[in-house]
């Protein structure tokens, strides 16, 4: 368990843009005595009795209590084999915290690798009245229901929709939204007919879902869908019967650009050369994108990246290492407590109603909110692969309209 504090101003960094935002001495007296000796007779000292032991404060299990400050707890993995997003991301929070020279806040590091519950569990007992985090969808699951038995909101940084709900949001990237988004701009740039290729298990399944009623809400067709197992052959496979009901104006494949880059010049070549190449939020995360020439001409939908490129050069500079691209969830994180804090009393309970705020929230990912069920909306842009670079062909909205 660590804690992230904030610095004097003098060491307080800031990110251009981003936020602007900013012992008593005690004196003792000795007194003097005078003794009276008193007239009359003298009377035999009272029997010596044994001091009263005086009883020790309470002493309180936890962290002590801060009356300056709200406690928010993060948590995520420490240890184990998520370790390394798990500290850029806390990192990230601590990175936040300087940023914004917040004096409102007091965040708490707790280790889910060796138990999210019982994370959670301790968090709740050192007073925490807000939870960002955990990482993954079945550590949700585990801490969703004691932090709702506590009355205090977890903001999550999965993208599985069904942990939502209840008291838990998810800031992670939804893959709906960017299917939606790219398939959007494909039928606004002239594209009638889909395909899809869809890995087996559950994010094959929801992606699936996802792109049948994006297509459909935007008036085009998916010819044919096949799916595929993530084993040698596996995509080609389905390229193969996929074609076999070509040509697509484009083809989605809701997986990783590495399987992405396999598939494409067998699309191209059962489909045509001027079929477009559609992907998801998980082309965002692979640092090796652009050096995939196969892709060259692809649409993706993702979280704008200007603002991250000044978060990664300040990260580097401070930590000597790339923040993980999801580490950006935790600095937004903090921006969303810090500027709820500004009407959150110290010791109150956290004012989840404001999470719901229809204006939504700015981050470095961009602007945001809380939908009914809990799930952030994001406002995406475009990109497409060009020669070795991505550039932005669909830019995100700023905000959101009433």
């Amino acid at each position: 368990m660590a804690e992230a504090l904030p610095v004097g101003q003098s060491r307080r960094a800031r990110i251009g843009g981003l936020a602007r935002w900013a012992g008593i001495v005690a004196a003792g007296l000795l007194a003097a005595c005078s003794t009276v000796v008193p007239r009359g007779p003298v009377e035999a000292p009272a029997r010596p009795t044994r001091p009263q032991a005086e009883r020790p404060e309470p002493v309180e299990a936890g962290l002590p209590r801060d009356t300056q400050r709200n406690r928010v707890a993060l948590l995520v993995p420490l240890s184990g084999g998520n370790a390394g997003v798990g500290r850029s991301i806390a990192n990230a929070t601590m990175l936040a915290v300087l940023d914004t020279g917040t004096d409102k806040v007091r965040i708490t590091n707790y280790d889910t690798a060796t138990g999210a519950a019982a994370a959670a569990e301790r968090a709740i007992a050192d007073g925490a009245q807000v939870i960002l985090g955990p990482l993954l969808a079945e550590d949700v699951r585990a801490v969703a229901p004691i932090a709702r038995a506590a009355r205090v909101p977890v903001l999550s940084f999965s993208n599985d929709a069904s942990v939502a709900g209840n008291g838990t949001y998810l800031m992670g990237y939804a893959p709906a939204q960017s299917i939606d988004r790219v398939v959007q701009y494909a039928r606004s740039r002239g594209v009638t007919s889909f395909a899809g290729l869809i890995p087996n298990g559950l994010y094959g399944e929801r992606a699936s879902t996802a792109f049948l009623r994006s297509v459909e809400g935007a008036g085009g067709a998916v010819v044919s869908l096949q799916t595929y197992g993530r084993v040698v052959g596996g995509i080609a496979g389905a390229v193969t019967r996929l074609n076999a009901k070509a040509p697509y104006g484009a083809v989605l494949v809701a997986d990783a650009a590495t399987s992405a880059a396999v598939a494409a010049p067998l699309v191209k070549r059962g489909s045509g050369a001027a079929t477009r190449i559609l992907g998801t939020e998980l082309w965002n995360s692979e640092a090796s994108l652009t050096a995939k020439p196969a892709l060259n001409g692809a649409w993706f939908a993702s979280v704008a990246d200007t603002l991250y490129r000044q978060y990664a050069t300040k990260y580097r500079a401070r930590y000597s290492a790339a923040p993980y691209r999801l580490s950006s969830l935790g600095y937004d994180a903090v921006l969303l407590t810090v500027r709820i804090s500004r009407d959150w009393p110290v010791g109150r309970p956290f004012p989840e109603a404001r999470l719901r705020d229809a204006d939504g929230f700015a981050g470095i990912d961009g602007a945001f909110r809380f939908g009914r069920d809990g799930i952030a909306e994001r406002a995406l842009e475009v990109q497409e692969i060009q020669n070795g670079a991505t550039v932005t062909v669909s830019p995100a909205p700023s905000g959101f309209g009433r």
